[in-house]
């Protein structure tokens, strides 16, 4: 003999059907036959060869439909065009025009009840339209139109509540992620800031004491300490950067070649001059102007479409610099460039959060872009 579920585990089941999609079409099919069901009197004795058994059944039929709504909503909708014609039964369309307006939305709802309407008005020009649903036009405008556009409407408002809500629910999530993110991105700074700095005092400390055990036997001990301090610093900002995106390394200098073959392909050269000394940058400067050159020639592509530019990455003495240059297109694009005019902000954040400066200006018929920060070889 099986064992018979526990009374809460029942509940439980139950409780999470009672709130499911399913349930709630199961519902709607049963209220829509069960106010069907109030008319079997009157069906039977209309002249189209059905019983109270029969009658019954087929308004059951045309009910269960209703559970197809969400999956396939036009279905009860012609089964209801068919039953008022047939039976001349009102109270199925009024669920199918919800039902449309519901999971559709408004279009769908607006050309259903146009829909309904006409196939209306041509039963009301077929012979045998019971009077009751009005001897005039009029009377029966007043009587089909009104039907049609409530249930439609209303279920046009159901499905901008659920579009409110489900919006609501996305806002709340991604509010939850930012903040996440937020304070990941405010453990990682403290985290480097001081990290980094205790690495600094310890390889500061480690130089003055291998400056002073000069000649003796601890000198080299003290050397290697304070380059393991440097090295650790070094890993933590390769840390952060590889970090920042999710997990993904951030490109470097050796990304600049994809970046200028992606410019190519919309049609604009780009020439990208690499100083030999720049190649030894951290990999946090490298990631710094990765995302300068790739901001410059979006702004580019978008302002000056097909023009050539030039991008030269120098480092002069203790700065690097960064310079980035294209002609002014002579007549504006086509179409207004797509931007949210927050790129060149983005790069001066950069930019100066390292120390540096950012320098946007037109100079002798060109756009040039020249970012400077402090290089860091010579603390190597």
């Amino acid at each position: 003999m099986l064992p018979l579920p526990a009374p809460s585990a029942l509940r439980r089941c139950v409780d999470r059907w009672a709130v499911s999609p399913r349930a709630m079409d199961v519902v709607a099919a049963l209220s829509a036959f069960g106010l069907m069901v109030l008319d079997v009197p009157g069906l039977a004795r209309e002249d189209n060869s059905l019983t109270g058994i029969t009658a019954t059944l087929v308004l059951a039929a045309g009910a269960a439909t209703l559970v197809l709504r969400r999956r396939a909503p036009w279905v009860p909708f012609v089964v209801a065009i068919v039953l008022m014609g047939w039976l001349h039964e009102l109270t199925m369309i009024q669920f199918a025009l919800y039902s449309l307006g519901r999971f559709r939305g408004r279009r769908t709802a607006v050309l259903a009840t146009l829909l309904y309407v006409g196939a209306a008005y041509a039963y009301f020009n077929t012979p045998g339209w019971p009077a009751r649903h009005g001897a005039t036009l009029s009377d029966f405008l007043s009587l089909v139109v009104p039907i049609g556009v409530l249930a439609a409407g209303v279920g046009i408002a159901a499905y901008r509540h659920d579009l409110v809500r489900a919006l609501e629910v996305q806002r709340r999530e991604a509010a939850a992620r930012q903040a996440v993110q937020e304070e990941r991105i405010s453990v990682g700074r403290d985290v480097h800031d001081l990290v980094g700095r205790e690495l600094t005092v310890l390889a500061v400390r480690a130089e003055v004491l291998a400056v002073r055990a000069r000649g003796e036997a601890h000198q080299k001990a003290f050397e290697e300490l304070a380059d393991t301090a440097r090295r650790a610093h070094h890993m933590l900002n390769e840390t952060l950067v590889r970090r920042a995106d999710g997990g993904a390394a951030t490109p470097g200098l050796e990304g600049l070649a994809a970046l200028a073959e992606e410019s190519e392909r919309l049609g604009s050269p780009v020439d990208v001059q690499v100083a030999e000394e720049a190649k030894a940058l951290s990999p946090l400067r490298q990631a710094a102007v990765h995302r300068v050159v790739r901001e410059c020639l979006t702004n580019a592509a978008k302002h000056a479409p097909g023009l050539p530019v030039s991008v030269s990455i120098t480092v002069e003495g203790p700065a690097l610099r960064v310079e980035v240059r294209n002609p002014l297109a002579q007549t504006p694009p086509d179409r207004a460039p797509v931007s949210t005019g927050t790129g060149l902000f983005s790069m001066e954040e950069r930019v100066t959060s390292m120390g540096g400066t950012l320098d946007a200006r037109r100079e002798h018929g060109a756009y040039v872009v020249t970012a400077t920060l402090p290089s860091g070889l010579a603390d190597r």
